[in-house]
């Protein structure tokens, strides 16, 4: 390895004659405004930001590559594979390009408030209205002037033109303002040209895995990476795939997976429950990748099947879902499932109870990994037709919740596990809109809110605490409207207003109440005690059913 020095305006002509570009391993562009101001602010003040690491490329390129965000796809032979250091001079190449479209950077000529020196590079937000990109101003050279601002665009070593003219414009014809705009346009542009963005050379000859562990070390020192940025290293350059360009094939044919989980992590998951593995950082370093890709159909397949399941079961996504645990085990188990009617049949049945047994339960609140590889093994052998027990079904270590623990289970908003299990009875049933009629769906539960079916404000009145309000018997999901006509009204009165309302009068509003596991009469008894009694009793029998594997409904 050596250290090398490389001037911006050299980076610019690799990447442009696309001489230099990126490992596919690579991760994607992350940096934000903030990091990319400070990075220019730094380069036209001169000070030092960091090396870069570069492997020069042999008779053939040792990995998969893209080209920098916005370069050129075509171009001459690739001699370069740059290894670390893509946010940087993405950072500079696409600003001075301007082609990120909702930011343009512009340098600013005066001191500001902020650290009180000048020269320093500033981000406008930018977007677009009735064909236009707004705000006009910048792209008006004699606006940006009276501001003392210099578009970023016009310090690129490749653009050699355009600074001038912009000169020209901004001046507004006064010649000798116009030269003084180019000199100072000319000085910062020679700033950024001659600028020393230093390298460490890695030569030809180096292995692909020497390379890798290299990237995986000087990343992980730096700025740690995810297992999954490791991982994708280690499989690129041990079977040549790119779990990236995996990963978007399964958001393409299963894309409902994103609304209940990060799909990078739970393939890997995924896939080292399928090799028997631990599903946590551990098991990601011990999987075999050509099983991987093996099993890559089945896993799509399991993910598909996982995503059915978890709506015929009332999960709609993430905002509802009481664990994320059950989510790699139970897509592992349906990669290899039977898919005759009978055998599916049973499969659904063992698989509701396990699901919810792990929203009910303990069982995954700590040692988790662990505890979903032998939960995992266990289901696995019990759909092979062999008799064995599965921990997560033991009664005596993992109990169903009491009566009383029902009763106090949290606000579901809070995150709470058995929380959020209460509301999931709800959804299970069909919940449906007391007022409008309309069934809480995958398609419309982001436009739900969580009402009060005793309000907070005629709780405190009858002198009960705001605790006491918050806890998930209390609770259901109702569209915002609804939410609002019924405020902080006492049950018996909104129930009555929303029977005058529909048209099929008190059965309807029953029957839609009943979708909730609510009873009518004991809501309108405006007794929150009473209510939460019968509501934690219909809860109990609900949960028990499904935990048995039944198809439970209100």
């Amino acid at each position: 390895m050596e250290a090398r020095n490389r001037l911006i305006k050299d980076w610019f002509a690799r990447i442009r004659a696309r001489q230099l570009v990126l490992p596919r391993f690579q991760r994607f562009e992350s940096w934000g405004p903030h990091e990319i101001t400070a990075l220019l602010t730094s380069v036209i003040r001169g000070l030092p930001v960091g090396a870069t690491l570069i492997l020069e490329v042999g008779e053939k390129i040792p990995f998969n590559w893209r080209p920098i965000i916005g370069a050129p796809e075509e171009g001459e032979r690739i001699t370069e594979l740059l290894l670390d250091g893509q946010q940087r001079l993405t950072a500079l190449w696409r600003s001075m390009k301007d082609n990120y479209t909702d930011k343009t950077y512009l340098v600013e000529l005066e001191p500001s408030d902020e650290d009180g020196k000048a020269p320093r590079v500033i981000a406008q937000t930018r977007w677009f209205k009735n064909g236009k990109k707004y705000p006009l101003w910048v792209d008006d050279p004699r606006e940006c002037w009276k501001r003392k601002l210099i578009p970023v665009k016009l310090l690129d070593p490749d653009n050699e033109t355009e600074y001038q003219t912009w000169a020209d414009e901004a001046s507004e014809g006064d010649h000798k303002v116009a030269r003084e705009i180019e000199r100072i346009i000319t000085k910062l542009r020679e700033r950024v040209a001659n600028f020393n963005l230093p390298y460490l050379y890695l030569h030809p000859e180096t292995p692909p895995d020497v390379a890798i562990d290299v990237f995986i070390k000087l990343n992980t020192n730096v700025a740690p990476l995810k297992p999954f940025d490791i991982i994708v290293a280690q499989m690129e350059e041990e079977v040549g795939e790119s779990l990236h360009e995996l990963v978007s094939t399964l958001k393409k044919e299963v894309p409902r997976i994103e609304e209940y989980t990060e799909p990078s992590t739970f393939v890997l998951s995924v896939a080292a429950l399928l090799q028997d593995k631990l599903p946590n950082q551990r098991g990601y370093f011990q999987i075999d990748f050509s099983k991987f890709l093996e099993d890559w159909k089945k896993m799509v397949k399991g993910t598909n099947l996982l995503v059915q399941f978890l709506e015929e079961e009332g999960v709609v996504n993430r905002q509802v879902l009481p664990t994320e645990s059950v989510l790699p085990p139970l897509a592992a188990l349906w990669a290899d499932a039977p898919t005759t009617s009978d055998e599916a049949g049973n499969v659904r049945i063992i698989l509701r109870k396990y699901l919810w047994r792990a929203f009910f339960t303990e069982r995954y609140d700590r040692a988790v990994p662990i505890a979903i590889l032998q939960d995992y093994r266990a289901l696995k052998k019990i759909l092979n037709g062999e008799k064995v027990n599965v921990p997560c079904f033991d009664e005596d270590k993992y109990p169903l919740p009491t009566f009383e623990q029902l009763k106090q289970a949290r606000w579901p908003k809070y995150r709470d596990r058995l929380g959020r299990a209460i509301l999931l009875l709800s959804l299970r049933g069909g919940a449906e809109d007391i007022a409008d009629g309309s069934k809480i769906s995958k398609e419309n539960i982001s436009f739900r809110e969580y009402h009060h079916l005793y309000p907070i404000a005629w709780l405190k009145g009858k002198g009960r605490s705001e605790n006491e309000a918050n806890i998930a018997l209390n609770c259901i999901l109702v569209t915002w409207k609804t939410n609002r006509k019924i405020s902080s009204k006492d049950p018996l009165n909104y129930l009555k207003e929303r029977c005058e309302a529909s048209s099929l009068g008190e059965d309807e509003i029953k029957r839609r109440l009943k979708t909730h596991f609510v009873d009518f009469d004991t809501l309108a008894s405006n007794d929150f005690d009473k209510f939460i009694e019968q509501r934690a009793k219909d809860a109990e029998k609900a949960l028990k059913e499904l935990c048995e594997g039944k198809r439970w409904y209100p």
